[in-house]
This record gives structure tokens, C-alpha cells and sequence, in this order.
């Protein structure tokens, strides 16, 4: 019978832990891999919506000060829309995720963005800016 009840505790210990790793955020991918400032990048990956996440951050993870707040236009459980902010540093930047827990947790995606200045080949047509 003691044999039992230890398979049983380690059963539902195994389920716990499982579910803590399936409800957390995690970033796969962004697309387009670079851009502008002001530009909407989408973020996939699973468990995004705002249940489990709270905001979203660039970060060149040296110093909390180059953190940044992304603006979220649009949130699934899936994809995270986001655009660039104007205040953004220039180059490859990580996506960091503030979770919803209590207390929250920021957790720096292996997914990172580069962002420049726009200045490519194109880019000013495809804006608009070419009248």
C-alpha cells in the first residue's frame, strides 16, 4: 500500500510540474526579423494572450535602463502584433515577456529583432513616402 500512494504522489507531482511549463509564454519567431521604428512586427509562439502575459519589452540584455516598452496592437495566444517604439536603440534587440504571475516574471525570449533606421532599398516606396 506505501508503494502505492508514492506512485500516485509522484503522478500528480509530474502533472504539476508539466502544467507550470505548458501555461508559460514562450516566443518562437518574429516576422519580419527586422525592422524600423513604428513599424508592426508580429511575435508567434504560444501562450500569449494577456492571461499570461502583461507586457512586452525589448531588451539588448546588458542594462535594465535599455529596456523598452513595446506598444501590443493586437494579443492571441499564438501571435503578438507589436510595433517598434520610437524610442527604440538601433540593432538586435531581444523580446522580453512580463508574465501575469504573481509576483511577475520577466523572461527573455531567445528570439531577437534587429532594428534599424529604414534606410534599406525600398523601404521609402513601400511607405509611401516616394510622391
Amino acid at each position: 500500500q506505501m508503494k502505492l500512494s508514492f506512485v500516485a504522489l509522484l503522478l500528480v507531482a509530474a502533472s504539476v510540474v508539466f502544467y507550470a511549463q505548458s501555461a508559460s509564454p514562450l516566443i518562437t519567431g518574429v516576422d519580419p526579423p527586422s525592422g524600423k521604428r513604428g513599424d508592426v512586427i508580429t511575435a508567434a509562439g504560444q501562450n500569449l494572450q494577456k492571461e499570461n502575459v502583461a507586457k512586452l519589452y525589448l531588451t539588448d540584455g546588458v542594462s535594465e535602463k535599455n529596456d523598452i516598452q513595446v506598444e501590443i496592437t493586437s494579443q492571441a495566444a499564438t501571435e503578438i502584433k507589436f510595433k517598434i517604439p520610437a524610442k527604440a536603440a538601433m540593432g538586435r534587440m531581444a523580446l522580453m515577456i512580463l508574465t501575469t504571475t504573481k509576483p511577475p516574471q520577466l523572461i527573455e525570449q531567445p528570439v531577437k529583432l534587429t532594428i534599424d533606421d529604414g534606410s534599406g532599398a525600398g523601404t521609402a516606396a513601400a511607405a509611401g513616402n516616394g510622391q
